[in-house]
């Protein structure tokens, strides 16, 4: 096989991997299996003669060790679905070759630019080619990208044999883009030591720290009566969930803060006259602040219930994921190596914290130390998601120099 990374991706983002958060199944959607059997049968030919997909979907495969020293395990992992926050169905890939500069005016939506301005990384990429959609759907870089660029160091490992490396697990999992990636995933079975996830932004970014999260649902029962006869007496759920969402404050929203900031953020409000039903998202990267800004929204819910005494209500918080900082700081070899193969790749490393969470969030904390290395995409989630070849093939030289660091250390 020939194939280039840009090959793999442009056929991967074809194919409709959306998921689906209103469905309970794993995979929620069965159109993610359709990339899950290509990524089989093309990881198959490359010579892994292990690679299957269960039944939730995961794609699992081994590059065996070919040193004769002991090599801790890697994995590396992406995710196959896309967000469902804007259609990935027909996607059209555009391909801008030698990028000149300025603006990239979207060919299937002329109203659809990719702006300069609000795209500074543009300004590195002149002379290299750039991917684009029509502006009709995302792109899906995220994560395509990491799984082209994966499957193509896979298939570098295998194709040089004198590349001195350990045991590599793979792991393409579902439905990460709903906060399920990793729900299935059986550790022990895995056999992983550390892992990467290649999910990240721009080229030469390693990322050790995310938010922690949590969420929280505020189910409101008022006080329902006929509007001929209300006066006084109705309590409407709907304004009472309105005046939480109301006194939030401004300078914690999502919208008003950056860098490590956290924020509050409402995410649904359904219901009735009757009843109401609030939630939220809650993030942080310390665990006082996102116990801190609970109980602000707390005691900011009971301020407003006082003005209804008819009314009651119930304030439930779930755990969502954890900042992953907390366990890679006992396993300080995982972003050493990975900082030591952005430079031997060429690039100048850049530590950095995620404003949000990905799968390494969620395996740190179920025994298997992961960071986050960089895919090369920007503007996810949108139809104005660009990716260029040159940073994808960064992306797979860091991962094949990341293989040879943990044999060389080892």
């Amino acid at each position: 096989m020939t194939d280039t990374v840009t090959d793999r991706f442009l056929r991967y983002v074809v194919i409709d991997t959306q998921s689906d958060p209103s469905s309970s199944t794993q995979p929620s959607t069965a159109k993610q299996k359709d990339l899950g059997q290509l990524l089989v049968t093309e990881l198959l030919a490359i010579g892994l003669a292990d690679a299957q997909m269960d039944e939730h979907g995961y794609v699992h495969a081994t590059i065996p060790s070919n040193v004769k020293t002991p090599v801790p395990v890697i994995c590396f992992c992406a995710h196959m679905d896309t967000a469902p926050d804007f259609t990935g169905t027909n996607v059209k890939p555009q391909v801008v070759r030698n990028y000149s500069g300025g603006d990239i005016r979207l060919t299937g939506d002329p109203q659809q630019v990719i702006r300069l301005r609000d795209n500074p990384a543009l300004a590195d990429q002149i002379g290299n080619d750039i991917i684009t959609t029509d502006g009709t759907t995302l792109l899906g870089a995220d994560d395509k990208a990491g799984i082209a660029e994966i499957v193509t160091a896979a298939q570098v490992l295998v194709d040089n044999p004198d590349i001195p490396h350990g045991k590599i697990k793979l792991l393409f999992t579902t439905d990460e883009e709903i906060g399920r990636g990793v729900d299935k995933v059986n550790i022990e079975k895995l056999g992983a030591d550390f892992a990467y996830t290649v999910d990240g932004e721009a080229a030469g970014h390693i990322e050790d720290e995310t938010f922690s999260a949590d969420s929280v649902e505020i189910a409101i029962q008022g006080v329902a009566i006929h509007p001929g006869f209300a006066k006084g007496k109705m309590e409407n759920a709907i304004k009472i969930a309105a005046a939480i969402v109301d006194r939030l404050p401004k300078d914690i929203a999502p919208e008003t803060t950056e860098g490590r900031e956290g924020f509050v953020h409402p995410t649904g409000i359904t219901g009735s006259m009757e009843k109401a039903t609030l939630n939220f998202i809650v993030r942080d990267f310390d665990e006082e602040g996102l116990a801190a800004k609970e109980e602000m929204l707390k005691e900011l819910t009971k301020s407003v219930m006082q003005g209804y005494p008819g009314s009651i209500y119930t304030f439930e918080v779930k755990e969502q994921y954890r900042n992953m900082k907390t366990v890679l700081d006992r396993h300080p070899e995982v972003v050493e190596n990975a900082v030591e193969a952005i430079r031997r790749a060429g690039m100048v490393p850049v530590r950095g914290s995620i404003r949000g969470g990905t799968d390494g969030s969620r395996l740190s904390f179920m025994g298997l130390p992961s960071a986050n290395l960089f895919a090369g995409g920007h503007a996810f989630h949108s139809p104005l998601e660009w990716i260029s070849r040159q940073d994808m093939e960064k992306a797979v030289s860091t991962i094949v120099e990341l293989a040879k660091i943990w044999a060389e250390r080892n």
